[in-house]
């Protein structure tokens, strides 16, 4: 039997010889590979790491245009104006801004569009564009002015994530001890983690049809490229928190489950 990483979908998807194709389009899909990892038929992992470069990107600039003084409604504006000059084709969920105390407020829990950004501030930005038919999902918290928890919480937000993301890498976790793990790690960093953010899908455009749930709840070893680490924390005593996801991919080199053979 060919080894199970051959039939990754990426493998399939972006160049497998034509023979091999013609056999595995034959067998029966979900006997192949997890219906939870399952990719439409225009789906290339090059796609997705230029969505994840672009999405990327398209935060910091968003970032950059964010001023004290703005409201959080400002704030979306100025990012739809980033976006729709960097060329997205749309989003596949809303554009998120979140100010202050906001900070706080999970995925779908609507921001005060009223809201303003102090001198001494923190924010997050949190996108979901899709390009070229693959969908991107990027974010990162930001401090203005001088403020060093703040600046010390929207580092440990980044920190928590690499190091998650260098588990998955190297020890071949499931997603489910991937979030096992950051609880473990956020309590020894002095910091309170969001047990409801855990993760997600992505993939060429729509994934939610694939309806793979969190990835928090997965079980085995997530494939390079179809997953969002997400990690939120918040301050232990202090109204305000902070937000960082990103794709996780290969680095390096690293051997990896799910890997191009």
């Amino acid at each position: 039997m060919l080894p199970l990483s051959l039939y990754s979908p990426e493998y399939i998807a972006s160049g497998a010889p034509r023979i091999f194709r013609r056999i595995v389009f034959m067998l029966d899909w979900d006997q192949v590979i997890d219906r939870r990892e399952k990719v439409g038929p225009w789906f290339s992992l090059a796609g997705m790491h230029h969505a994840r470069a672009q999405s990327l990107i398209a935060v910091d600039r968003i970032a950059a245009a964010i001023r004290p003084g703005m409201t959080t409604l400002q704030a979306c504006e100025a990012a739809s104006d980033v976006l729709g000059h960097m060329g997205m084709q749309r989003t596949w969920h809303r554009t998120i801004v979140c100010f202050g105390p906001d900070t706080l407020k999970k995925f779908g829990e609507p921001a005060d569009p009223a809201q303003v950004l102090g001198t001494d501030d923190i924010f997050f930005v949190d996108i979901g564009p899709v390009w070229d038919g693959h969908e991107g999902d990027a974010g990162d918290t930001f401090v203005v002015g001088s403020g060093p928890d703040m600046q010390a919480c929207a580092r440990a937000a980044r920190t928590l994530w690499h190091e998650v993301a260098a588990r998955w890498r190297r020890d071949r976790l499931s997603g489910q001890a991937l979030y096992a793990y950051a609880t473990k790690q956020v309590e020894s960093m002095g910091w309170r983690l969001n047990h409801e953010i855990k993760g997600h899908r992505l993939g060429d455009f729509p994934h939610a049809i694939h309806k793979a749930g969190r990835l928090g709840d997965f079980e085995s070893c997530p494939s390079i490229g179809l997953w969002v680490l997400e990690i939120q924390i918040a301050h232990p005593v202090r109204p305000f928190g902070a937000f960082y996801e990103d794709l996780l991919i290969e680095d390096h080199g690293a051997a990896n489950c799910g890997a191009l053979p």
